[in-house]
């Protein structure tokens, strides 16, 4: 089984454009395979497009909230992994 380590959580998730916002406690670059995890999420996606105030970007950092376009509905306090 492939190793995890917590990066961040989602604090907020608009259905409209199947983003979601994620507060990180760790890098996140764009590639990196993530898995979501809550009482009702659970799934592997790669992170694909990202965004910091509307600006796209590659790598996001601890303490920054980032846009994440996810590939499942997810809800708020749902758990972000970094599969190692």
């Amino acid at each position: 089984m492939a190793d995890e380590k917590a990066i961040g959580k989602v604090t907020h998730y608009f259905d409209k454009i199947e983003v979601a916002a994620v507060e990180l406690s760790d890098t996140l670059k764009a590639g990196d395979k993530i898995h979501i995890k809550g009482s009702s999420t659970d799934f592997e996606q790669t992170a694909g497009s990202m965004q910091i105030e509307h600006e796209t970007v590659e790598t996001a950092e601890s303490g920054q909230i980032v846009g994440l376009k996810v590939d499942e509905p997810v809800k708020e306090n749902d758990l972000v992994y970094k599969v190692e």
